[in-house]
This record gives C-alpha cells, sequence and structure tokens, in this order.
C-alpha cells in the first residue's frame, strides 16, 4: 500500500530504542491497543475532502502538513491551475516543503505557508527545480513522515499546541534547509525576514483574503530554529522582470537572486532563506518553528516554553498522548476494524477546527482590532459557522463541554470587541462567508443543554441585535428590510441566494424565540417564531418545493427545482437546488408535512429525493434529512435504513472516504452521531433522533463538571450481524415508547440499549 498508518507505543523505552536506531521506521502496533491506532489521516485527502495527513494537536495552532499542490505537471491538481483549498492532494506527487499553521476541510484557500523544505547537492532555491517526488508515507495523530527520491532524506515532522518540529535525515554531502516565504495557499503576499544567529531567523509573513474578503489580511510571525550549525546560511529573493538597459544592467532580473553577504532583514514578495550543511550518512538535523498571531516575541516565547529541553521524539509521544487521551472520551466494541477507523478518524477531524488562538502568556489578537489583548482561559478561531452550527458544537457540548463552553465565550468576546458575533471568523477577521446568523443557535443550543457559565445578558443582546438590525446597518443580516417587513427575502439579484439566507434567518429566529421564552421574554418569543414560519411564503404547490420569490411576490419563472445540481449557479439557492433546501425546516417538520398535503405525500416525496438522488451528501443544507422520517409513527425505519446506507456508502477507509469538503469537522460529526445512535437534526432544540447505532457498545465518558453521571453507555444488542432496524429502546432498564430523546434524558440516563431485530 501506498499509504501506511505507522502506530507507535507510548512507552519511553521504545521511543528510546527508535531513537538509537537512526531514523529506522517505528514499531508497528498490529494489534490496535490504543484508540489513536485507528486513526487513518489519509481518509479525506481526495475527492475534495480537503483533510491532510499533516502533525497536529488536538484544537492546536500549529499544523505541519505535506505541501504537494505546485511545481510539477505531473501533480493530478495544481493551486495556481485551478481553485484549489487545501495543501496536500492524495493523488499528487510532488512535495515542496513543510506548511505550517493550515485549515482543515474548508472549500476557500488561505493560510499553508512558511514552507519547510531540505534538499541536496547544489542549492536551489526554485521550488519548481527543488521539489522532489516521495514514497512512504506515514501519518498517524501528531505525526508525518516521508522519504524524499530525489535527495534520499527522510523526513519527519510533530506538533506542540503552538509549534511545530521537522527531523530530516540527510545522507553524506552537501545538505540544505530551506525556509520559503513567496509560496502556499494564501492569496496574499509579502513577508519579512531577519536573521537573529546563525541558527535562527524570525519574521513575519501576510496572509488572508479568505473566500473573496480582500481585506480579511492577518499576519503570521515566527521563529525558526536549526539544531546544527550551518556552514552557511543566506536569503534569496525572487527579482522583477526588467527591460531595456534596466535588464542589461541586473542579471538577475526575472530571477531568484542569492544574498550570500547579506545578514540583515530583507523583505518582499517572493523571499526566503537557506542554511547549508555537510552532513554525514545518517546525520539527523531538527528544525522548530514557533508561531504566533501577535508578535515575533510571542513566537519565540511559543517555542521556548512548549519545546524547551525536549526533542522530536519527547514532542512526539506527547502530541499522541494528547490525542489517545481525546479519543478515549469515547470508546467502542463491536463492529469492524474498519468501523473503527472511520469512527477515530472522524473524532480525530472533528477535533483540529476551531482551534486556539492565544498565546502561552494568553495574548491574542482582538476580534477586527489592532489591539492585543489577554484571555484567561481559551481563546479559539476558524469559526466555520454555516457547517458547525448543524452538529459539531452540539458534539462538543456532550462529549468536550469544557471545550465548547470557552467557544461560547469566545464568540461573545468577538462580540464585545467588534459589535457582532461571528459569522466566519479566521484568525480575527470576519470573513462573512456563507449566509446567516449561525452564532445564535449554537449558543442557545449550549445554553439549553446546561452549559450556561458565561453572560447570558449578553448574548440576548447580541442575538436580538442581529434580528433586529436594520439591513444597512446590519453585518450578520444584510437583507434583513425585506425579511421583516415581508417574512421573506425576495429575489432582487439572479444569483442572490435569497432563498438560502431567509431559511437561515428562519432557523435563527426559532433558536432565539426558544431561549427568549426561556428568559422570560414572552414578546420577544412570540415575535422571533412568528418569524421562524415564514419559510411557508417559498412554498410551491406547483412544483412541491421551495421556490424563489420575486419583489412583487410572484414566483420566479422558468424554475427548475434541479437546477444547482453540483454546485451550477442557481437563482435564490446557494451551493445546492430546491431539493436539498425544500425540507430544510427542522424546527417545523410538522407544519412543513401539512403544507405539501399531510405525513404520505411528505413521507413520499422525503424517500424520493433519496432514491432518485436528489440527496447531497457533500453540503450541508440537506444533511439532517434522513431523520425526518423519524417524527412520524411507524416510518422511523426509514431513519434507520437511510443513515446506514450512507454511512456505509459515503465513509470509508480510503482517500475518498469523505463526501467532499470535510467543513472543519462537520461531515465528521455527521458519521459519529450516526455511528453511536443519536443525531441533533434541529439546532438549538436539546432533542436528538435515535437512529440504529453502527457498534454493540458505546461508552461516553461525560465531564463531571458539568454532567452528574460519570459516563453513558449505548448497547445495541443483535440478534445477528448487520441487524439494522430498532424493535425497541430501553432507557435506564425502562422501556422508551419514542424516537426522540432529550439531552437531559440522555445524559441522565447512564444506559440507553436498543433491542434490534
Amino acid at each position: 500500500m501506498k499509504r501506511i498508518i505507522l502506530t507507535y507505543t507510548l512507552a519511553f523505552s521504545l521511543l528510546s530504542a527508535y531513537a538509537g536506531e537512526g531514523g529506522s521506521p517505528p514499531l508497528k502496533n498490529t494489534d490496535k491497543s490504543l484508540l489513536i491506532d485507528y486513526v487513518d489521516p489519509f481518509i479525506g485527502t481526495t475527492n475534495f475532502g480537503t483533510t491532510n495527513p499533516g502533525a497536529i494537536c488536538p484544537n492546536g495552532m500549529m499544523s505541519v502538513v505535506p505541501f504537494n499542490v505546485m511545481g510539477s505537471s505531473e501533480n493530478t491538481y495544481d493551486k495556481d491551475a485551478r481553485w484549489w483549498s487545501t495543501p496536500y492532494e492524495y493523488t499528487n506527487c510532488f512535495f515542496t516543503g513543510y506548511a505550517h499553521v493550515n485549515l482543515s476541510g474548508v472549500g476557500c484557500p488561505e493560510l499553508g505557508s512558511l514552507l519547510l523544505m531540505p534538499i541536496t547537492g547544489e542549492l536551489n532555491v526554485d521550488y519548481k527545480e527543488y521539489g522532489s517526488k516521495y514514497k512512504d508515507e506515514q501519518a498517524s495523530p501528531g505525526y508525518y513522515s516521508n522519504y524524499l527520491t530525489k535527495y534520499n532524506v527522510k523526513t519527519e515532522v510533530s506538533a506542540t499546541p503552538r509549534t511545530g518540529i521537522a527531523r530530516f535525515t540527510f545522507p553524506k554531502g552537501k545538505s540544505h534547509i530551506l525556509l520559503n516565504l513567496g509560496e502556499g495557499l494564501t492569496n496574499e503576499s509579502g513577508a519579512m525576514l531577519r536573521r537573529v544567529s546563525d541558527c535562527e531567523v524570525e519574521g513575519v509573513k501576510l496572509l488572508g483574503t479568505f473566500c473573496y474578503n480582500p481585506q480579511a489580511v492577518f499576519p503570521i510571525y515566527f521563529v525558526l530554529r536549526v539544531k546544527k550549525n550551518p556552514s552557511a546560511t543566506g536569503y534569496w529573493k525572487k527579482q522583477r522582470a526588467m527591460t531595456g538597459v534596466e535588464a542589461e544592467w541586473d542579471p538577475d532580473q526575472g530571477k531568484y537572486k542569492l544574498y550570500t553577504r547579506y545578514g540583515k532583514e530583507i523583505a518582499g514578495d517572493d523571499i526566503g532563506t537557506y542554511f547549508s550543511f555537510d552532513t554525514e550518512e545518517g546525520e539527523q538535523v531538527e528544525v522548530q518553528m514557533g508561531v504566533s498571531f501577535v508578535s515575533i516575541e510571542n513566537a519565540r516565547l511559543n517555542l521556548n516554553r512548549e519545546q524547551a529541553g525536549k526533542n522530536f521524539e519527547q514532542i512526539h509521544a506527547e502530541a499522541r498522548s494528547k490525542w489517545n487521551d481525546d479519543l478515549s472520551r469515547i470508546t467502542v466494541e463491536g463492529g469492524t476494524d474498519a468501523q473503527k477507523t472511520v469512527f477515530y478518524t472522524a473524532l480525530y477531524h472533528l477535533l483540529i477546527h476551531p482551534n486556539i488562538l492565544q498565546d502561552v502568556n494568553g495574548e491574542y489578537p482582538a476580534m477586527e482590532s489592532d489591539k492585543i489583548l489577554t484571555t484567561k482561559g481559551d481563546r479559539y478561531t476558524v469559526f466555520s459557522l454555516w457547517d458547525t452550527y448543524r452538529n459539531v458544537h452540539q458534539l462538543l457540548t456532550l462529549v468536550y463541554p469544557e471545550r465548547q463552553m470557552e467557544m461560547v465565550r469566545t464568540m461573545l468576546d468577538m462580540y464585545r470587541e467588534h459589535g457582532w458575533l461571528p459569522k466566519w471568523e479566521l484568525y480575527g477577521r470576519e470573513t462573512l462567508t456563507m449566509e446567516g446568523d449561525p452564532s445564535i443557535p449554537v449558543i442557545v443550543d449550549t445554553w439549553m443543554k446546561g452549559l450556561r457559565d458565561f453572560d447570558v445578558d449578553l448574548a440576548y443582546e447580541a442575538m436580538y441585535k442581529s434580528a433586529t438590525l436594520p439591513g444597512a446597518e446590519n453585518l450578520m443580516r444584510p437583507d434583513n428590510d425585506d425579511y421583516m417587513s415581508k417574512g421573506y427575502v425576495p429575489l432582487r439579484e439572479q444569483y442572490d441566494n435569497s432563498v438560502s439566507h431567509a431559511l437561515e434567518y428562519y432557523i435563527a429566529d426559532f433558536a432565539l424565540s426558544r431561549f427568549a421564552e426561556a428568559l422570560g421574554k414572552k414578546k420577544d418569543a412570540e415575535m422571533f417564531y412568528k418569524r421562524s414560519l415564514g419559510y411557508k411564503h417559498y412554498y410551491s404547490k406547483e412544483f412541491g418545493t421551495f421556490r424563489p420569490i420575486l419583489p412583487d411576490g410572484t414566483f420566479y419563472s422558468p424554475f427548475n427545482p434541479r437546477q444547482g445540481e453540483n454546485f451550477e449557479p442557481n437563482p435564490g439557492f446557494h451551493e445546492g437546488n430546491s431539493w436539498n433546501y425544500t425540507f430544510y425546516v427542522p424546527h417545523d417538520v410538522y407544519g412543513l408535512a401539512k403544507l405539501m398535503g399531510g405525513k404520505k405525500p411528505f413521507i413520499d416525496k422525503l424517500q424520493m429525493v433519496f432514491d432518485e438522488g436528489l440527496y447531497d451528501p457533500a453540503n450541508e443544507p440537506d444533511i439532517a434529512y434522513a431523520h425526518l422520517f423519524s417524527y412520524f409513527k411507524g416510518e422511523e425505519w426509514r431513519t434507520q435504513k437511510e443513515t446506514q446506507r450512507l454511512i456505509d456508502k459515503y465513509f470509508t477507509t480510503k482517500p475518498d472516504g469523505i463526501p467532499g469538503n470535510d467543513d472543519t469537522g462537520t461531515m465528521s460529526s455527521w458519521a459519529i452521531f450516526n455511528m453511536i445512535g443519536f443525531y441533533p437534526d434541529c439546532p438549538g432544540l436539546p432533542e436528538y433522533t435515535l437512529t440504529t447505532p453502527v457498534f454493540n457498545k458505546v461508552t461516553i465518558r461525560l465531564d463531571p463538571k458539568w454532567y452528574k453521571e460519570k459516563e453513558l453507555i449505548i448497547e445495541a444488542n443483535r440478534t445477528q450481524p448487520g441487524t439494522l432496524y430498532i424493535d425497541k429502546v430501553l432507557l435506564n432498564g425502562k422501556k422508551f415508547n419514542k424516537y426522540h430523546i432529550t439531552h437531559d434524558e440522555l445524559v441522565h440516563g447512564k444506559y440507553l440499549k436498543f433491542e434490534l431485530k
């Protein structure tokens, strides 16, 4: 196999033995005695899953990722030849370095810079020439390695929460380590480098412009150290192309110019630095990288604090231990090894974003500001909320409540600093990507489930502001004037996503109505609930689907409910067609069914969506469709059948084993929930829909600070392997006659048992 997931023991003696073998492969743990041994970081690295196999700690700022998406016509995909949003693609073959700080599972290019590359022979700083093919890829949580065939160099990387470490095993001869600041996934340019000593450089690189937002830029600061004295160091810079006499005077015009006798600062759009060595056969050189989004001083502080006195093996062992502890909050029994690999890899992907932003001293860049503030807890970033409000935060609330609580506090601090809750926040900048008001259902859902250690009055103030301000003043709801006056958003431009906007507002307003009611604000609750039912305006009896509405109140024509498939531009709908959105009313399923003529027409039409391939497993609007069957007595079996079919078909152990962008853990969370037997299909409502578990037994370790029970056990009693349907449900030994269970019932129930038939 091209991709091999190697596993390591945490025992220090074995790590020491590995260190003494001069870089030979770690011992393989064939019995998978640790949960991380089931994780395959190569899952989702093709088919536009946009995950990567790089080294990272849980929710860590730093990730060290192989960069293989530029420099060679032999690559399947190239970042400069098409829209591309990931630093790594499984089918590619040309390696040009390790990128530091990356995004996982997103659909827009960003970050993926500070490229670190080992080479041998004559010094060459042109990435199209110095890149190399590779083999023997290995990856596990907190570790990645490959072998560069052009140079006979083994590369390995690991990470701490805020720093990265690389270890390069060189052959005998001339060897070099390059840091390229000119390339990366980001569309922003510009960097500065300063030599601190022969073994250390510091600097800053500008990042940003995520998803078409040209002003959403931010700096990343770094300190890099090599743990071997070089024989030579220097800079390079790509010179501008010249013409005429000017070109005759400068032999480096249009080329990479080497600066071999200059040691002060250097800046430009395409710059880098090199360290040259005379190495012996098998000699290993370690390289450390610390980063910060505050300052160079903090990047150095992060590096000193997290890597002081530690070598590669120790850092890798610590990363591995962190991952195993986090993954062990859910243990599963039964099922196949392949199902466990799908499950624990999904849990691994869940815990990559959101990630911490603050440095070891607590400093972080304030939201949409040049200010530097200090937090006592964790400050999080990368809030892909249009995706994650549907299931990621619900899963964090259940299994990692301490992190979810800090994320809610982060959202409220963003409101304090910027005046708005986040929509799609990235390293202190609001990118305004996608639509809706997605912080509302996240915060309400968290509060409804008992995690209330935050400023509730401030939260309501922030939600009320975005729900009621006129559109011209409203960052979250720019079309709020129409929405508030008409009850819907009309189509005012050909592709303005108006229906998608309104459907998101309905869900947010439903959550806000429940929050207002719980806080005793009855008039507000009535107003927001009434608003949440405005989806009915969009229902077209002619087509039996939602349909865009023109400003004069008539339906848009000509209309094709299938227009928008495969990301085709589509009037009124964003990233989907009408079928992907028509059942997107999780807060009023019965009301939607009534519009459609009752239970039977609703069920028949919903089943048709699956039977005729109208369901899109790779995007969010229809992600909970399968669970809607269970709202109707006697139809619950359809939920059980479809969820199992979708898991088996779209979530596999192969590199294409995620159905499209993982969306910072959203697709993975869908798989996790459905594999353990329940799913939160209505954001903001503290309930779950039951479905058939994949495993015979699941044990969820509950945090005693937030839940009075120590654990929740879910058991499936199968009469034979592959049993699909639920016969009856027992909660703590008593018959449970519903297919929806509240959060309180679940976490206090201790023992949920499914009798399957």
